[in-house]
């Protein structure tokens, strides 16, 4: 009787190592049922199997044993199977996460841009430039990569003055957006011709008197020259490059 190679979680569930599984899928359906029965006399409550995409021919096996999809990646699919009923298995990740950039200049203009893609039969309207994070970026990061892609400015993160949770968002996930009040270290735009069709430096009572203006944006610009915001901070023994801090200004 062949078993599986595998490690445990601290959860009492079983992870067969990838590069460990059988390519063929007969050996596989085998070893699987094997592993299965001897992973339940152990006590063991949950599977997480993840088949890596070059042996995908693997799946079809899983799924005739009683796993079913969890989530998956550009180069895997992780698969979870309960070993006792209702064990719990916690969800994969939930949610989007971007970040926005409130830009304004000394002469109390704002930084906005009107995208050139919008819903059919939607009038151009501006809007703060920002977008979705990337994989380990930092929000301060993030706000400050998206206005210089979207418009070329230079900015420095000043402070986190809000952010909005909303769901049914892509693919029916949940969406949180944090917005940043940034300091304009240049002033001349490049605009990004791909996304963006107009982009420029309005004045703010401007902005907030237009309506135009969606209510969303215009509360967080009132936000960024109400609010003094959240701070960069640190916390020591806490610091470093995958974690960031942002604490009441003083």
């Amino acid at each position: 009787m062949t078993i599986l190679e595998s490690s445990n979680n601290p959860f009492k569930g079983v992870i067969p190592k990838p590069s460990a599984l059988p390519k063929d899928p007969l050996v596989f359906r085998e070893a699987l049922l094997s592993s299965l029965q001897e992973w339940t006399s152990e006590g063991m409550l949950a599977v997480w199997l993840e088949i890596p995409i070059s042996k995908a021919n693997l799946i079809p096996i899983a799924t005739e044993a009683g796993f079913v999809f969890h989530h998956s990646n550009t180069d895997y699919l992780m698969m979870t199977y309960q070993l006792v009923a209702d064990a719990f298995i916690p969800p994969f990740a939930t949610h989007y996460i971007g970040a926005g950039g409130v830009v304004l200049n000394q002469k109390s203009e704002l930084l906005v841009v009107c995208e050139r893609y919008r819903r059919p039969g939607q009038a151009p309207f501006y809007k703060l430039p920002g977008g979705a994070l990337m994989p380990s970026e930092n929000l301060s990061e993030a706000s400050v990569r998206e206005v210089l892609e979207e418009t070329g400015v230079e900015t420095e993160f000043d402070a986190l003055v809000c952010f909005r949770h909303m769901h049914s968002y892509r693919y029916g996930k949940s969406d949180i957006y944090f917005v940043c009040r940034l300091t304009p270290l240049s002033d001349r735009i490049t605009m990004q011709t791909e996304e963006i069709e107009d982009c420029r430096w309005m004045p703010v009572s401007e902005f907030l008197e237009s309506p135009d203006t969606s209510i969303f944006n215009k509360s967080i610009v009132e936000a960024a020259l109400n609010s003094k915001g959240l701070k960069s901070s640190s916390i020591e023994g806490l610091d470093g490059e995958d974690r960031e801090f942002f604490m009441p200004a003083d």
